[in-house]
C-alpha cells in the first residue's frame, strides 16, 4: 500500500441481487395459480330431495310507469288519480325494504317526474331509480 494507492477489495457490496427475490415470486406465482382452481372445488354432498320450494329472499321491484297522457300505473296496473301516495304507503308498509323504478315518458315536464318522485319519497320509501334506454346522449355539454 505504498505510494499513495488505495485497494479496495475489501469493501462490502451494498446493493441488494433482486434475482433470487424474483425467481422465489414466480415459483409461488405458479404453485397458487396451479392450486387456486383446486380449492374452489368444494366437498360433495347427497343432498336430499324435497318437493318444497326454494326461498326467494330478493322481493320484486315496483316499477312505476308514468305515461305521455300522465297516466300511472303501478306493475302495469293503472291506479285512479290522486290515489298515488296511499297505494305506495300500503306497500311501503308490507314491504319495508321496497324499491321502486319510475319509467317515464322522455316526453313529459321535469316537474311531473319530480312530482312522482316527492310522492314516492313521502310513502317513506327511501330506495328510488330512474330507468333509462342505453343510447347516446343527446345533451352536448
Amino acid at each position: 500500500m505504498a505510494g499513495g494507492v488505495r485497494d479496495n477489495s475489501n469493501t462490502t457490496l451494498s446493493e441488494i441481487n433482486v434475482t433470487p427475490l424474483v425467481d422465489v415470486m414466480l415459483v409461488l406465482l405458479i404453485v397458487f395459480m396451479i392450486s387456486a382452481p383446486m380449492m374452489n372445488q368444494g366437498i360433495q354432498v347427497d343432498l336430499p330431495k324435497t318437493q318444497a320450494q326454494t326461498l326467494n329472499d330478493a322481493q320484486e321491484p315496483l316499477v312505476l310507469v308514468v305515461k305521455a297522457n300522465r297516466q300511472i300505473l303501478i306493475n302495469e296496473k293503472p291506479i285512479e288519480p290522486g290515489t298515488l301516495q296511499s297505494k305506495l304507503q300500503s306497500i311501503a308498509q308490507s314491504r319495508p325494504n321496497a324499491e321502486v323504478f319510475i319509467q317515464a315518458d322522455q316526453g313529459l315536464p321535469y316537474g311531473v317526474i319530480a312530482t312522482v318522485m316527492a310522492e314516492v319519497k313521502r310513502a317513506k320509501i327511501q330506495r328510488v331509480g330512474l330507468v333509462t334506454e342505453p343510447g347516446e346522449s343527446k345533451l352536448k355539454l
